[in-house]
């Protein structure tokens, strides 16, 4: 089922740019050490998974920047944001 195996990819995809951000943003970050990993996060995936980082960012930037503060797994904030059954 296409639906399914999208929804499956976009929570790959989420999980790995959020490892990838909470990783940058270092333990109990602020929200300019999460605003800066985001920016950064994104380039270090390559152009590519870059682009669709991007696109993830400035749509979910606000919960993936509170999820983050507040220590959440990249996986739970994926599902917060519904990219990711929980």
């Amino acid at each position: 089922d296409s639906v399914a195996q999208g929804r499956r990819i976009k929570c790959r995809l989420c999980t790995k740019v959020l490892k990838k951000i909470q990783a940058l943003a270092g333990d109990d970050p602020d929200e300019s050490a999460v605003q800066a990993a985001l920016q950064k996060g994104c380039r270090a995936l390559g152009r590519a998974v870059g682009k669709r980082c991007q696109q993830l960012v400035s749509k979910y930037r606000e919960q993936i920047s509170e999820g983050l503060q507040n220590g959440d797994l990249p996986q739970d904030i994926c599902a917060a944001i519904g990219l990711c059954s929980s």
